[in-house]
């Protein structure tokens, strides 16, 4: 966890690595650091390496006050952080076959069926590490979470990526360093901007549902 100390604004980090300190965590913190120097805080919460739970699509956040059926403790520290007060997200994602680390997405599938509410307007980014390729795969797949739940995308001078195999090697990334410090300046520029808890966001329309199943005449 890295705190910018008497921080009115706050960004949530979350670190989809299994490895607490590997190049995910230097990437996300490279972003973090930055953020401080803002004046932002940041606090960085990792899924470790044990088992997520996924969503089962029962709908009881609906009924249980915006909270998962589900009562696992990694879940509940994003919940709590996201309940607390954010004014941004921050999601990171070493590179498997192509796309984010499937735990991430099952834990994120959780968190945005029942916190959407409390993340919409709020700047969010994701940032992604791979040995090789499938960096760019990845950002589109965790891109998707955001786009579908009313949160600007912040950008950067080019993806959100660092390249990197054994812990540590990414902070060797100089272009991908200098990716994430500048992703980390253009949020606190938009948080400053927005400032949705103050000034409100644009009126929502009730949710219109349809399918393409269609019933024969």
């Amino acid at each position: 966890m890295i705190m910018a100390q008497n921080s009115e604004k706050k960004v949530l980090l979350i670190n989809g690595s299994p490895r607490d300190n590997g190049n995910t965590f230097t990437a996300l913190s490279e972003v973090a650091k930055t953020l401080n120097s803002e004046g932002i805080g940041t606090e960085i919460i990792g899924i470790g390496k044990q088992a997520v739970q996924g969503c089962i699509a029962c709908g009881m956040c609906g009924r249980n006050g915006a909270r998962c059926t589900f009562h696992d403790d990694l879940y509940y520290k994003v919940w709590r952080a996201v309940k607390d007060g954010i004014d941004g997200l921050v999601v990171g994602s070493p590179v498997y076959y192509g796309g984010p680390n499937g735990s991430l997405c099952a834990l994120l599938d959780r968190v945005f069926y029942s916190l959407s509410t409390e993340l919409r307007f709020k700047p969010a980014a994701s940032v992604v590490v791979c040995r090789r390729g499938g960096a760019s795969a990845a950002f589109d797949r965790l891109n998707k979470y955001f786009t579908m739940s009313n949160m600007p995308l912040v950008s950067s001078q080019y993806w959100n990526m660092a390249y990197g195999q054994t812990p540590g090697q990414a902070a060797q990334d100089e272009e991908g360093m200098q990716t994430m410090r500048t992703l980390a300046r253009n949020m606190a520029w938009m948080i400053r901007k927005l400032n949705v808890s103050e000034d409100g966001h644009p009126e929502l329309e009730n949710p219109i549902r349809t399918n393409f199943i269609c019933k024969s005449q």
